[in-house]
């Protein structure tokens, strides 16, 4: 196992690590509020917003086991390095082609970060409080990191865009200096997988019995993603076409309640009953949301979008830790990139698919439609993993 020239103790490797992580995933959604800057149709935006998940579905499958043989820092720096490339890129090459490679790059680094960061936190933990095994804080503060990180992106480049210079550049490259940053936070944090001392395993293998918490768990966090990517493919799209408004502060706003709600949400609601009020939340927000449309009300639709956002973040949350409970400590990376890869197709396909099928229906029908299959696919989904629990 290497050691850096300077080492931070494990505890405060463990904030330094969740404050990365937070930094990568609010790159991931810093575009949410300019999209309408672009001019680009509804599909345009909803395919450039969706097609990082080309690049996270296959740095996942090919990379998101590695930390669990190479060690977790020589996964997570590559990983915002190249976030700091994908920021460079679509600072630089505003037009379609330069937001899609930015957007598989952007896609790659949330890739390799995802499994690996969660598993970083859960090993630091660990060292830092041996007598807290089993301990449900790594996974809380990863999936707040997650989504915290998801709803600051938007929030800070909503601001930059309404009140800085180059609102389609100033952005990426704010962003770009804080995933920099980084990378000399993780340099200095010690490394928890001792390379000699691995022995090789599977890289998806779970505990006897947990085959089907796992299923159901990773089906939740498909429809729980599905409720984020339909906000952020055409959250902006929607308050500035059919509540006509046109500031970039207001769009950025509109995304972090979907997202900062959904974190805050996980902290407020008891484990055991995350299911039931997620499943509840989901549907009654989207409706709303529906409603805001018909009667134009910014009012109603961050009522909605906060409902919408807690129901599926108590989701992703229930769902994260039930497939780190089913999931070999050893192959602990490898299990939950397959969960993450499920996931976020989940943030890539229905947002797509709404937008093309908002071209041919009403666009409020093609939003209840929608609500309608992500909210009875959690059902089921949902039943199957306490079932096999």
């Amino acid at each position: 196992m290497t050691t850096p020239l300077l080492r931070v103790r494990h505890r405060t490797g463990f904030w330094l690590v969740t404050a990365a992580y937070a930094a990568l995933m609010a790159f991931g959604t810093v575009p949410m509020p300019l999209w309408p800057l672009y001019h680009l149709s509804a599909p345009e935006v909803t395919t450039a917003f969706a097609v990082s998940v080309v690049g996270t579905a296959v740095s996942l499958h090919f990379g998101g086991h590695l930390s669990d043989r190479l060690g977790r820092r020589r996964v997570i720096v590559p990983a915002l390095l190249l976030g700091v490339a994908a920021a460079a890129v679509m600072a630089a090459w505003r037009d379609l082609p330069g937001l899609l490679l930015g957007r598989v790059l952007a896609g790659m680094a949330v890739g390799l970060a995802a499994s690996t960061a969660t598993s970083y936190l859960t090993d630091l933990h660990q060292a830092a409080h041996p007598g807290l095994v089993g301990s449900r804080v790594p996974a809380t503060v990863a999936t707040a990191a997650n989504l915290g990180g998801l709803a600051l992106g938007p929030l800070v480049a909503g601001a930059l865009a309404e009140w800085a210079p180059f609102p389609l550049v100033t952005p990426y490259v704010v962003a770009g200096v804080v995933m920099a940053v980084a990378v000399v936070a993780i340099a200095v944090t010690p490394e928890t997988v001792d390379r000699l001392a691995v022995v090789e395993a599977p890289k998806f293998h779970l505990l006897a019995g947990k085959r089907g918490v796992f299923a159901g768990a990773a089906a939740v966090g498909f429809c729980s993603f599905g409720v984020f990517g339909i906000f952020g493919g055409l959250g902006a799209l929607i308050v500035r076409g059919e509540l006509h408004i046109a500031s970039p502060w207001v769009w950025g706003v509109a995304a972090t309640t979907v997202l900062g709600v959904s974190a805050v949400a996980q902290f407020a609601v008891p484990a055991a009953r995350m299911f039931p009020v997620g499943l509840v939340c989901t549907p009654v927000g989207l409706a709303l949301v529906v409603l805001a449309m018909r009667y134009p009300s910014l009012a109603l639709y961050l009522l909605g979008a906060a409902l919408s956002g807690a129901g599926a973040g108590l989701l992703f949350k229930a769902a994260l830790s039930g497939a780190m409970a089913a999931a070999e400590p050893a192959a602990r990376a490898g299990v939950l990139s397959v969960f993450f890869i499920v996931a976020y197709l989940g943030m890539g396909l229905p947002p797509v698919l709404l937008a093309l099928t908002s071209a041919v229906l009403d666009d409020r029908i093609g939003l209840t439609l929608f609500g309608a299959v992500l909210a009875g696919a959690a059902v089921l989904a949902a039943r199957r993993q306490t079932a096999a629990a």
